[in-house]
């Protein structure tokens, strides 16, 4: 399997961001942060600070607003030399720098369709002491401008009391609370939540779950929940501005925010573990261990993250549906042995004429069949795969699939809430799923598949797939994390970007239409198999 050590270089122009933001002179929060993360994560960053504080790694002793004038000429220097693809602000010093920027991001907002703005509200700096003047329902006006909100539950159920009384706990019903306020998403983050310090579960392992609240484009909501083991350090100071940041990085890469949200924990959790060993340094390089544990050290911003180990548990009620479920049954694959060519086809037809060209895998993808129809088509289908010892995958009709002995079926993210795994996996048959970006991705693997295809590699005519097209470079940094579940690469692959995306270490190449829609199928076939060889 692959392991990156880095993030595969993009061939497109850095994304600009903008942050706008407090300086910390001490380095570890702020527009430090910020511009330490952006540029680890190929980013180019403008900033426009808002004011000047005078902190230490103990105490915050001053702030010093800068005058909205210059802020705004800055962005007017800025706004048509290097318009934001997103925009990150966090420290608002007084009500004035306020009236300024809701001036500013409706125009902004105007001039740029795709404009992302991520806000962190700091009131308060780590190290104690108030950052703003500003009460919390001043901002009431600046939250339908907002597009991601990033407050740690202490924020975020300070921000729920505007609504009413808040005294939930719960992170997801205090993030409905605060989207009531008029922002598009909100992210709960977990770093403070109290079971953490919880003595009476001494026994239970300490953990962080993170929360994201989405409205969709259908007005209804989507919650996402991340669980990560908590990382014990005091080097953590600027982590909260750095998830922000890192979270405008991945959203200015096109990432859709269930994906970008992943991304970022597994950034956090990349860069917690390098404080954490940086802490032990300083530690055992000082005279007074007792101080230099104590030592509120800087986060350790790093690249884009690439070992599965920093990433996230992804929780939802699929996963836990079916948390007893053992393993599906593997493939049968000797050592290093890769499944190559893997075409989709439609009818029997297509199965008679590709069967006899030695191929090890092929799904069977059939729409607009009656059930009688397909009865009679998957068990004829069946037949035909075992005589040619050719593993055959039914799209979506496991039932059928189930009844006819099928070697495996192929669920999409469309339909695995309703199918029943436990009744796939007592059959004996092998499940592939479709999974579209790494939040996907990880929660399908938790499945323990047989497979998991990733797609749509490139724009694809047999779907629409606007907003999650992964690419060649995406391809290859999630087969890092795939913890020996053979990968299928699919969507838009044709013969010449055949070679570009087999070099990536997939097990197989799923084809569709190269091959449907070919002038001489069988030869393509019998090309694309020998270049797969």
């Amino acid at each position: 399997m692959i392991k990156l050590e880095t993030k595969i270089t993009t061939k497109k122009p850095k994304p600009i961001l903008w942050t706008i933001s407090g300086a910390d002179c001490s380095g570890g929060a702020g527009i430090a942060a910020d511009i330490k993360t952006a540029h680890h994560l190929d980013v180019e960053v403008c900033h426009l600070i808002t004011a000047n504080t005078v902190q230490n790694s103990t105490k915050l002793l001053s702030i010093n607003p800068t005058e909205v004038t210059i802020l705004a000429e800055q962005a007017k220097a800025l706004r048509f030399d290097k318009p934001p693809s997103a925009i990150k602000i966090g420290l608002i010093a007084n009500s004035e720098q306020l009236s300024w920027l809701i001036r500013l991001l409706s125009e902004l907002k105007q001039q740029i369709t795709k404009l992302i703005v991520v806000y962190d509200p700091v009131g308060q700096a780590s190290v104690g002491g108030s950052l703003s003047t500003i009460h919390t329902d001043a901002l009431l006006p600046l939250m339908p401008l907002i597009d991601v909100m990033t407050p740690n539950l202490i924020e975020a159920k300070q921000l729920s009391k505007l609504i009413d009384s808040c005294t939930e706990n719960d992170n997801i019903a205090i993030s409905k609370k605060i989207m009531n306020l008029g922002c598009n998403a909100v992210i709960v983050k977990g770093g403070h939540q109290d079971d953490i310090n919880d003595k009476k579960n001494a026994d239970v392992s300490k953990y962080c779950l993170d929360t994201c609240v989405q409205k969709l484009v259908s007005n209804d909501l989507q919650s996402y929940q991340l669980k990560s083991s908590y990382i014990e350090t005091s080097h953590s100071h600027g982590g909260g501005c750095s998830f922000a940041s890192a979270l405008a990085c991945f959203l200015a890469h096109d990432y859709l925010l269930r994906d970008a949200f992943t991304l970022t924990k597994a950034y956090i959790n990349q860069g917690l573990t390098f404080s954490q060993q940086e802490q032990q340094a300083r530690r055992e390089a000082s005279t007074n261990k007792d101080i230099a544990s104590r030592y509120y050290g800087a986060f350790e911003q790093r690249d884009w993250p690439s070992q599965a180990s920093y990433f996230p548990t992804v929780m939802a009620s699929l996963s836990d549906k079916h948390l007893c479920l053992s393993a599906f049954q593997t493939l049968n694959l000797a050592k290093h042995e890769r499944l190559g060519l893997y075409p989709v086809i439609d009818s029997i037809e297509w199965l008679e004429r590709l069967l006899p060209l030695s191929i090890k895998i092929i799904q069977l993808r059939i729409k607009n069949k009656s059930n009688e129809e397909l009865d009679v088509i998957i068990k004829k289908a069946v037949t035909l795969a075992k005589k040619y010892s050719c593993r055959l995958f039914i799209n979506d009709y496991w039932q059928l699939a189930i009844k006819h002995g099928a070697y495996g079926v192929h669920i999409g993210q469309e339909d695995l809430a309703q199918a029943d795994l436990a009744a796939i996996s007592a059959a004996g048959l092998r499940l592939g799923i479709s999974t579209h970006g790494c939040y996907e991705f990880l929660l399908a693997q938790q499945l323990q598949p047989s497979y998991l295809a990733v797609g749509a590699i490139f724009p694809t005519k047999t779907k629409d797939m606007t907003g999650q097209i992964q690419g060649v470079d995406n391809l290859q940094y999630l087969l890092a994390l795939a913890n020996n579940i053979p990968v299928v690469a699919i969507g838009g692959i044709n013969q010449q970007r055949l070679a570009e995306v087999w070099n990536t270490g997939v097990s197989a190449v799923a084809v569709v239409t190269a091959i449907t829609e070919a002038e001489q199928p069988i030869g393509t076939t019998n090309t694309m198999l020998g270049a797969l060889n």
